[in-house]
């Protein structure tokens, strides 16, 4: 099983879209075991949303899917629902 995620950085107003086959130790890893990488600098990182995909063909598919200007615009306005009321706010630097 393959999770494929959203995560939002409130202090740096930053998300970051990826996929794992172990989610839970992904996510400690983004937020706290990593010592080097992208997300490192923007701690601490909040769950937006997460999908389940059985291959990691399909989950790898949704996050290049998610990555894309209308997939960004999904989950900017997903984070806007969960996290800040202004969609403007959030940065359009996805990773």
């Amino acid at each position: 099983m393959y999770t494929v995620y959203a995560l939002y950085s409130p202090g740096y107003e930053k998300i970051y879209i990826g996929y794992s086959s172990d989610f839970e130790n992904r996510l400690i890893s983004h937020n706290e075991k990593a010592t080097k990488g992208w997300t490192v600098k923007f701690r601490p990182w909040k769950v937006v949303f997460t999908e389940q995909y059985q291959t990691k063909r399909e989950a790898l598919a949704r996050e290049k899917q998610l990555k894309t200007s209308k997939g960004k615009a999904y989950v900017c306005e997903m984070v806007s629902k969960l996290f800040i009321h202004q969609q403007s706010r959030i940065s359009s630097d996805v990773k």
